[in-house]
């Protein structure tokens, strides 16, 4: 069984002095994929991780403090890519994927475009080119557990108050039409084939006392090619994990 969890740490720093290695202990995932590291390895004690059974795999933003992502695997990876190769999306680290015998597995990072209409330009155009990547990756690695912030939202299930944030980044037709159309490029969404239920989110304002109350978002995924689909026992959101706005979401697959 493998274990995957994905994480925007929301910077990892903040998220270990918040008890992040001890919570990685105590739910010990085989792959840990996390986003919004906001670090460079040299400014983490990696050794913390190290001694858990992890190697570590950064890829960060040439920003200080901003973004990055990391993969930490128990088991060594053949290869490890670092970005997408295209520049102005890997000089802010969003993509690191870890290729294992059979399959690979992403971390990725997606912009949001709440800040104003340049990065929400920027996002849409990322969306565009990250979806013809993945449809060029697939061809040469069919197997692929795509983990990370996607930044949106897909469904009206998935954010607490659909209608009034409807014109809101992150629920933009555009954007949840571009969700819809990914899936439909041959992905499943992870924890959708295990449960309909409403109210379940993965991110969470920290006005207002959002998290207190349940009013969130669920922008936190693991695409698993449909290739795969019957390597699927479980996927979960660990809402219980309070590192971060965001928490952990899990997936396990039965190689």
């Amino acid at each position: 069984m493998k274990r995957i969890i994905s994480y925007n740490v929301n910077g990892i720093r903040a998220a270990m002095k918040k008890g992040l290695v001890d919570w990685m202990n105590a739910s010990r995932p085989d792959v840990m994929c996390f986003q919004e590291t906001k670090a460079n390895a040299d400014q983490v004690d990696s050794a913390e991780f190290e001694a858990l059974g992890y190697s570590t795999y950064w890829f960060s933003a040439q920003k200080k403090g901003y973004s990055g992502v990391a993969i930490f695997s128990k088991e060594t990876p053949k290869h490890v890519e670092y970005g997408m190769g295209i520049e102005k999306y890997d000089l802010e680290g969003r993509v690191i994927r870890a290729d294992y015998n059979g399959y690979s597995i992403m971390s990725v990072y997606m912009p949001s475009g709440s800040s104003g209409d340049d990065r929400q330009a920027f996002k849409m155009g990322w969306l565009a080119d990250f979806q013809k990547y993945i449809d060029e990756l697939k061809e040469s690695i069919p197997n692929l557990v795509i983990c990370g912030d996607y930044n949106i939202c897909h469904k009206p299930i998935d954010i607490h108050n659909p209608t009034r944030n409807g014109s809101t980044s992150g629920f933009l037709p555009e954007e949840r039409e571009w969700v819809s159309q990914f899936i439909n490029s041959g992905f499943i969404d992870s924890f959708r084939a295990f449960n309909q239920e409403p109210h379940n989110y993965s991110w969470w304002t920290y006005r207002a006392g959002a998290r207190g109350k349940n009013l969130g978002w669920r922008i936190d995924y693991h695409m698993v090619s449909n290739s795969l689909e019957d390597k699927m026992k479980r996927a979960a959101i660990l809402p219980e994990a309070k590192h971060s706005d965001h928490c952990p979401v899990l997936l396990e697959l039965n190689f």
